[in-house]
């Protein structure tokens, strides 16, 4: 039978033709509600899932791997973990090496017939992709709303359930204005504050939608090492810029951070804590929407801009 696999063609979200025809028959993978047979859908981050349970609506039994508090960078399945995404009738995955330790159970399960969808490498072509070095795809495509509003038209092709298109295209539009207000908020921010300096580095895409300078002590993935001579650069840029603040994340240690402030100190300038950010996961903002929300408005009080001063639109976005 014809599925979908990570290798899916990028831009699925263009097909004119839908795609839900193809994809199930009655069987493995399905849950039985009543009358209506509702497939299986497992999707690893909340990121995922968020905007996959909002199209799906009713219709699927949706399920989220990661916790809200879970480093997708270092997460490894469990067996109960395994014995969901093999139940599944499609999974819903990221991509771009951001669940590396689960990467050798989707492809086993993808060869094996089961519908497997990487969201990020259908959503944007290879000019609209950051990289930390040659080959080495940065996987943080959600920090840039506009972008990750895509994945809804992945998704509704994907899920052959009834109004799974109606949803898709009132959540987008949720998405696109969340995308307006994060770019209102930050425009708050007098220019030469906008340097945004973080644990790990995953808010290029946000950087270059909003108008950020960004930097980061670790790479893009948090299993990545930070050297001494990565804080000490850190250090020099943040006295040379004077930067205001500097901000943990939730999913990773506050070590590196911490060096960055006591070395700014040792040479006379003071740097505060800006606040926590949500990178990988929504941590207590919960879900998508709120975690970039709250994302946008730390850093720009933080940074002396005036989130206070932009509304948030009306909306279930939440």
């Amino acid at each position: 039978m014809p599925r979908l696999t990570s290798t899916l063609r990028p831009f699925a979200w263009a097909l004119a033709a839908p795609l839900s025809l193809l994809l199930w028959s009655c069987g493995a993978g399905e849950v039985e509600a009543g009358e209506h047979v509702r497939p299986r859908v497992v999707c690893t981050t909340a990121m995922v899932g968020d905007l996959v349970r909002e199209i799906a609506g009713e219709e699927a039994d949706v399920t989220v791997l990661f916790g809200a508090d879970v480093d997708p960078h270092l997460f490894r399945p469990t067996r109960d973990d395994v014995a969901a995404i093999t139940a599944a009738s499609v999974v819903f995955h990221s991509g771009y090496g951001l669940e590396a330790y689960l990467e050798p159970t989707l492809a086993k399960i993808a060869d094996g017939g089961t519908t497997v969808v990487a969201l990020a490498p259908n959503i944007a072509d290879e000019t609209e992709l950051s990289s930390e070095t040659e080959g080495v795809v940065d996987p943080h495509l959600w920090m840039d709303v506009k972008l990750w509003a895509r994945c809804c038209d992945v998704i509704a092709s994907t899920l052959p359930v009834n109004g799974a298109r109606e949803r898709a295209d009132a959540l987008r539009s949720e998405l696109l204005a969340l995308d307006a207000e994060v770019e209102a908020v930050v425009a708050t921010i007098p220019q030469r504050s906008r340097v945004l300096i973080t644990a790990h580095d995953a808010f290029a895409y946000f950087g270059r939608r909003y108008g950020v300078e960004v930097h980061a002590v670790q790479g893009v993935s948090t299993a990545s090492e930070a050297g001494l001579r990565a804080i000490e650069e850190l250090v020099d840029l943040i006295v040379a810029r004077e930067a205001p603040a500097v901000f943990f994340e939730s999913t990773v240690s506050e070590r590196n951070v911490r060096a960055l402030v006591e070395g700014a100190g040792s040479r006379g300038h003071t740097v505060a804590i800006g606040g926590v950010l949500h990178s990988d996961a929504p941590g207590e903002a919960r879900t998508y929407a709120a975690m970039i929300r709250h994302n946008a408005r730390t850093i720009a009080d933080a940074l002396g801009g005036d989130a206070a001063s932009v509304t948030e639109p009306e909306g279930p976005a939440q």
